[in-house]
C-alpha cells in the first residue's frame, strides 16, 4: 500500500488530450504526484531513471510499443513488476481484451473515462491494494 501524501502516478497515454485529461482529474480529487509519458519507451525510461513510481496507468492503443508489449518489459524486470498498473483502453476488440487480461493487470478504465470511474480505480489501488 502506497502512502497517499508521496505516492507517483506514472500516466502513460500517445493522445495529449487524453493524458492532460487524466491528470486533471486526478489532481483535482486526489492528493497524488504524477508523472506523465507519450510512449512505452517514454514509460520505461522513468522507470529507468529511478522514478519511484506506485502506480502506472498505461494506454493499450499507442503507436511503437504498445500497452501490452510495454507491461510485457515491465513485468520482466524484478522491482518494476511490483508497480500496479491499470490499462486506459478504448478497444473492445476481444483478442485485445484477453492478451492484456493475460498479463494480470491492476484494472481496467475504459476511455472515454467517467472521471468517477477513473478516480475510484486509482484509490482503491492505491489505498486498498486492488
Amino acid at each position: 500500500m502506497a502512502d497517499a501524501d508521496t505516492s507517483t502516478i506514472l500516466i502513460v497515454d500517445d493522445d495529449d488530450m487524453m493524458l492532460n485529461m487524466a491528470e486533471f482529474i486526478l489532481k483535482k480529487e486526489t492528493p497524488y504526484n504524477f508523472l506523465k509519458a507519450k510512449s512505452g519507451m517514454e514509460c520505461l525510461r522513468f522507470l529507468q531513471g529511478g522514478e519511484k513510481i506506485d502506480l502506472i496507468l498505461l494506454d493499450i492503443q499507442m503507436p511503437g510499443m504498445d500497452g501490452i508489449k510495454t507491461m510485457e518489459l515491465i513485468q520482466k524486470h524484478d522491482y518494476w513488476k511490483q508497480i500496479p498498473v491499470i490499462f486506459l483502453t478504448a478497444s473492445s476488440d476481444k483478442e485485445t481484451v484477453i492478451k492484456a487480461g493475460m498479463l494480470h493487470p491492476a484494472g481496467y478504465v475504459k476511455k472515454p473515462f467517467e472521471p468517477k470511474d477513473l478516480v475510484q480505480r486509482v484509490i482503491l489501488t492505491l489505498e486498498l491494494g486492488t
